[in-house]
């Protein structure tokens, strides 16, 4: 039974080596490359900053936001809202601000084309967020400068309807009066 679990390990070792060794022949050109003393310096780079002919990439991008997460960063870190920002917040916040964005956007599109317009003015962006619930409660104390207001007319405003006799073609002696006067003319 011992000597089973060593030969079982030793298999499994053996796909393992041979997966380090492919790594090992791919790696070595880049640590060839990374191994020439740097000019002025002491040689290599210590483990830090990036290999030659790889491009950098954005924390925005590494993220997969369109938002800015540097700038966030950095305006987290100047507004002095902590004395420390960790390195997750910026991204959280900046995902945030998208998802918003382009929820506001989309129903601002719809309004527009609703109005058979093809670009967004505020007065999409007041009728989108006023017609949904939550961007309501969040805008609650918001003005959106040129948005007007919903179109709404309290219901006492509104003129009864007429009876169902008068929508049968039954008339009041007033309208009586009315087409007898028009018949005489």
């Amino acid at each position: 039974r011992h000597h089973n679990s060593k030969q079982q390990s030793k298999e499994t070792m053996a796909p393992k080596k041979a997966a380090a060794e492919k790594v090992e022949k791919a790696a070595a050109p880049a640590v060839e490359a990374a191994a020439a003393p740097a000019p002025g310096g002491k040689g290599g780079k210590g483990g830090r900053g990036k290999i030659d002919g790889k491009k950098s990439q954005s924390k925005s991008h590494k993220a997969g936001l369109q938002f800015p997460v540097g700038r966030i960063s950095r305006f987290l870190k100047k507004g002095k809202y902590a004395t420390r920002v960790g390195a997750g917040a910026p991204v959280y916040l900046a995902s945030i601000l998208e998802y918003l964005t382009a929820e506001i956007l989309e129903l601002a599109g719809n309004a527009a084309r609703d109005n058979k317009k093809t670009r967004i003015v505020p007065r999409h962006i007041q009728l989108a967020v006023r017609n949904d619930e939550e961007l309501n409660k969040l805008f609650g104390g918001v003005t959106i400068a040129q948005g007007g207001v919903l179109p709404n007319i309290h219901s006492v405003l509104i003129p009864k309807s007429s009876t169902p006799k008068e929508k049968e073609g039954a008339s009041t002696p007033v309208k009586k009066e009315k087409k007898e006067k028009k018949a005489a003319k």
